[in-house]
């Protein structure tokens, strides 16, 4: 099943909506990008990016140590070979790829990108612009297998491989999940952008991850298909664990973490050492004020009752009455089928354009979890007069944002944390922290 075309002259390429490895059978998805037709060469390569496969391209980019234990800046772009680049077809396509082929995986990689770019200017109303546009004309798209992890840093993106406790290997390229993740921090540098070291907060790290994740959930419900299997699934009960709630997937059984969580800012008081775990109260938050914002539609267009909904709401975390609330919702949801589906694309694109207006008036220094909440309740009054501020203050509230302050960091950030320097050093930055170290 196609996306539905926003762009009928764009450019098509073939996207896996979640890791083909959930599922080996399931082919991947023709999409419409927004690149005109013939607009994409060789690579794939646009005007603002290009996807390569290096050969046997190693370290990653960023922030390297030589042999005699000196750190040095490694930034595109590479200047070593390449194995054969996409190609488009004569008519500018890219969707004609052989699964199995090499090409496909750098395709892939580009297209949902550039999926993951149209959704997110949609929802800001402009071209957001890589971080590192002034110094790098293009940003350079690795496929680096070698690689045990994936991330975005000044002028690149590389995608390596995951492994799950359960010893399934998978590419990250062929991950949408994580792709529209990096992406997600891509956003957030360019429009909130980096705090001064003095001004670096724990709940920034923490900000940073959610965000990150809520780009990745809200970016997957652009697929028909997966809005499609969520509720026939689900039948409108989204609280279920379903396909939605889980990012980063490994395998069926196995997820690095849920957006519908209960974790509450208890959890930090006396401290916080992953960021990845602080950051679970805010997206619970806001995936709590998405699915309340769905209810709502089901509510104004008389689809459910507001005793199903007071029962939803009551009952989302008690595994022992979800039964009867399941019941309630199929009862709903039978012969009701586009009409709950409009209902779930409308608080999609509430929560998206609450999400981008709000990351536009945050300031990257001192941030809180708190301001967050407090800047969404004022983005919602400006949009809606206040439609869904009490909502969205009763999720922050529930999560004890405003209310619990977290502790200190108890350890030194592992490796792959999103504010380590490899991910964000500039060469500017580089060459003033030379100069720093220099002086001492």
């Amino acid at each position: 099943m196609a996306v539905r075309p926003k762009y009928p002259g764009g450019t098509r390429f073939r996207l896996y909506p979640q890791a083909p490895i959930l599922d080996p059978t399931r082919e991947p998805e023709v999409v419409i990008v927004s690149n005109p037709a013939g607009s994409v060469g060789p690579g794939p390569e646009d005007d603002r990016m290009y996807a390569i496969n290096p050969v046997d391209k190693w370290p990653p980019y960023g922030v390297q140590t030589r042999r005699d234990g000196s750190p040095y800046l490694y930034l595109p772009p590479w200047d070593g070979d390449i194995h054969p680049p996409a190609l488009p077809d004569a008519d500018g396509h890219f969707d004609y790829l052989d699964e199995d082929s090499p090409e496909f995986l750098v395709a892939h990689l580009f297209g949902c990108v550039r999926f993951v770019q149209d959704v997110w200017d949609g929802y800001f109303g402009e071209t957001i612009e890589w971080h590192s546009a002034d110094a790098f004309d293009k940003m350079e798209l690795v496929h680096l297998p070698s690689y045990d992890n994936s991330r975005i840093g000044f002028g690149f993106i590389e995608f390596g491989s995951s492994e799950s406790k359960s010893g399934i290997f998978s590419l990250d390229a062929t991950n949408f999940d994580i792709i529209a993740h990096e992406v997600g921090h891509g956003i957030i540098y360019s429009t909130v952008g980096l705090p001064d070291p003095e001004g670096e907060t724990g709940e920034y790290n923490g900000f940073h991850e959610s965000a990150a994740d809520l780009v990745a959930i809200i970016s997957c419900l652009h697929f028909d298909s997966v809005v499609e299997e969520l509720l026939k699934n689900t039948e409108g009960n989204l609280y279920t664990l379903n396909r939605l709630n889980r990012i980063a997937e490994l395998s069926r059984n196995e997820q690095i973490r849920l957006a519908s969580n209960t974790v509450t800012m208890s959890q930090f008081i006396d401290g916080w050492r992953r960021e990845h775990v602080l950051s679970q109260p805010l997206t619970g938050a806001i995936f709590d004020t998405m699915i309340d914002i769905f209810h709502e539609q089901l509510l104004e267009r008389a689809l459910i009752s507001p005793e199903v909904e007071a029962l939803a709401d009551r009952y989302e975390y008690q595994p022992r009455y979800q039964a009867l609330v399941q019941d309630m919702f199929s009862d709903a949801y039978a012969g009701e089928k586009p009409a709950f589906k409009e209902a779930l694309l409308d608080a999609r694109d509430i929560v998206g354009h609450y999400l981008a207006e709000t990351w536009r008036r945050l300031p990257a220094d001192y941030l809180s979890y708190l301001q967050v909440g407090d800047t969404l309740c004022e983005v919602d009054r400006d949009f809606s007069g206040g439609e869904y501020t009490e909502i969205i203050i009763e999720n922050f509230e529930y999560r004890e944002i405003g209310r619990v302050p977290i502790g200190p960091q108890l350890a030194k950030l592992p490796r792959e944390n999103h504010m380590d320097s490899s991910r964000w050093m500039s060469p500017g930055r580089w060459e003033f922290d030379a100069q720093m170290r220099e002086s001492y």
